[in-house]
C-alpha cells in the first residue's frame, strides 16, 4: 500500500470555461490527472461540499478510484479555483475550502482589469514553463491571443469566436444554412467549395487560419524569437490545418493543454 500524503499536498484546480469544466488534481506541484466535465448543477456541487473522504469528491465529478494513497483520505482538499463565467462563479462558493483566484494575483505586469482571468493564468504558466515572451493561443469557444513580452509584462491579445461558435452561428442565425460542427471537418475543406456545406468550411475554416498566421507573423515580427503555446478543445484540429496549410507555423507551437493550471500551480507555491 502507498503511503498516506499530507492533506496539505493534495488540491483540485478548476477552470470554469464557458463550454466545459476543467479539472487537475495536484499532489503538491505534480500534476496527477487532469480531464474535463459538464457543468455541474448546483444539488451536485452541494454533494461535494458535504464528502467525507477525498475518493468520494473525485467519484462525483467523474474521475475514477486512483489508487490506496487517496482512498478514505479524510480531509476536504483545497480547491483553487477560476472562472470566466460570474454565475458558476457564485454556485461554487457553497464549497468550504474554496480559493477563487482573482487577476491581481497574476505577476504579469501591465494588465488591464478585465482581461479574462484564464487568459492570464494560462500566459503565466506557459510563459513560466517555456519561457518568455510568450504568445498563447487558446482554441476553445472563443479564439484568444494573449503575450506577454520577455520582461513578464502584457503585450496584449486578441479574441474572435472559435471554430465551434462561427458554425453555431451561421446555422442558428440564417435561414437556410444547416447547422455544422467542428468534429466533423478533420481535414481541410475545399477552397473553392460546390456545396453549402462544404462553403460554410471553406470561409470558417481558411479565415481563420489566415488570421491566426497573420498573429503569428505580427508576433515574430515583434519577438523573432518569442515563443507559442497554443490550448484549447480544438487545438489538434487546428494544428492539423496549420501543419496543412502553414507547417512553418505549425512546427514552432508548443502544445500545452495544461498551461492554466501550471499557472494555478505557480500561484500556490507562491501563496505558500
Amino acid at each position: 500500500m502507498k503511503p498516506q500524503r499530507h492533506r496539505e499536498e493534495i488540491w483540485l484546480a478548476l477552470e470554469i470555461g464557458n463550454s466545459r469544466l476543467h479539472w487537475a488534481l495536484f499532489i503538491g506541484e505534480t500534476l496527477h490527472s487532469a480531464w474535463d466535465t459538464d457543468h455541474l448543477p448546483e444539488s451536485l456541487i452541494q454533494q461535494l461540499a458535504k464528502c467525507q473522504t477525498l475518493d468520494d469528491l473525485l467519484e462525483i465529478i467523474f474521475l475514477p478510484h486512483q489508487g490506496d494513497f487517496l482512498t478514505n483520505t479524510l480531509l476536504l482538499c483545497p480547491l483553487l479555483l477560476a472562472s470566466v463565467v460570474p454565475s458558476q462563479t457564485a454556485i461554487w462558493q457553497i464549497y468550504p475550502n474554496i480559493r477563487v483566484i482573482t487577476l491581481d494575483q497574476v505577476p504579469i505586469k501591465g494588465m488591464y482589469p478585465t482581461l479574462g482571468i484564464d487568459r492570464a493564468l494560462a500566459l503565466w504558466g506557459a510563459g513560466k514553463t517555456w519561457g518568455f515572451p510568450m504568445l498563447v493561443i487558446d482554441a476553445g469557444t472563443a479564439l484568444t491571443f494573449t503575450a506577454a513580452d520577455d520582461n513578464q509584462c502584457l503585450v496584449g491579445g486578441a479574441i474572435l469566436p472559435g471554430l465551434g461558435l462561427q458554425f453555431v452561428t451561421l446555422g442558428q442565425q440564417t435561414g437556410q444554412l444547416p447547422l455544422l460542427e467542428t468534429g466533423s471537418v478533420a481535414s481541410l475543406p475545399p477552397r473553392f467549395a460546390v456545396n453549402t456545406t462544404e462553403a460554410i468550411q471553406s470561409g470558417v475554416i481558411y479565415t481563420l487560419l489566415a488570421g491566426v498566421q497573420d498573429f503569428v507573423k505580427a508576433w515574430w515580427q515583434l519577438f523573432p524569437d518569442g515563443k507559442i503555446a497554443i490550448k484549447g478543445g480544438d487545438r489538434t484540429l487546428l494544428l492539423n490545418y496549420l501543419q496543412a496549410l502553414y507547417p512553418e507555423i505549425a512546427a514552432h507551437l508548443i502544445v500545452e493543454p495544461n498551461s492554466i493550471f501550471w499557472g494555478m500551480r505557480e500561484i500556490v507555491i507562491m501563496l505558500h
